[in-house]
């Protein structure tokens, strides 16, 4: 039960949902991940429809490495058990686990967006494709960095939760933000394991 109290920190079993208010927010929350499954639907299924459309451009075959894109896949996986992690110390009241631990989120997701850029100059500077290359380049960056915006948004939110309560503990208040901004941070991995096999795995089989 939600609003049961563990007696051993004070603090209830699901203190993400203990008030009205985080349950408030966790219910506007799922509405706004609807949203933002729609969006990126849209966008796979753009990419879908234009990704032969190449105009003697590079191909996927030509550009992808998978060896590279594996890397950023599990940093992005990794970071996402990192934030289980910090949430389940979150419920046992730990919080300089907490904190620990989705330091060591941030930084595994700062890994991958480092990469993820490499990888982009790469493209533009050694296979000469552009944003506006061909129908199928337009696509790729389109989605693929949908996604690298969404990560950068998902690091600057839980940095920034990170700094405003560095030294606060964890309270009822804050327990909703920082189990929302994981839940966040989940959604973008799920999203990433799509981009992974319906891009970069269909793309270098051809």
């Amino acid at each position: 039960m939600s609003g049961s109290v563990d007696m051993s920190n004070g603090l209830p079993s699901h203190p993400e949902r203990a008030t009205l208010e985080g349950k408030n927010k966790f219910l506007g929350f799922w509405f706004f991940l609807g949203g933002e499954t729609i969006l990126f639907a849209t966008f796979f299924g753009t990419y879908l429809g234009l990704r032969n459309g190449t105009a003697d451009g590079p191909t996927s075959t030509d550009i992808f490495h998978l060896d590279l894109v594996f890397i950023m896949t599990m940093l992005l996986l990794t970071s996402s058990l990192t934030s289980v992690i910090a949430m389940s110390a979150m419920k046992k009241n730990n919080f300089k686990a907490m904190m620990t631990w989705m330091v060591i989120t941030v930084i595994l997701g700062l890994g991958f967006l480092g990469m993820e850029i490499y990888e982009f100059y790469q493209y533009v500077t050694h296979y000469e494709f552009g944003f506006t290359t061909s129908a199928f380049s337009s696509a790729f960056y389109s989605l693929v960095g949908l996604h690298g915006a969404h990560v950068t948004f998902g690091l600057c939110w839980i940095t920034l939760l990170i700094i405003r309560y560095a030294k606060s503990g964890i309270t009822l208040t804050n327990a909703p933000k920082f189990y929302v901004a994981s839940l966040y941070w989940h959604f973008i991995d799920v999203v990433w394991v799509f981009i992974f096999t319906v891009v970069y795995l269909m793309g270098a089989g051809g």
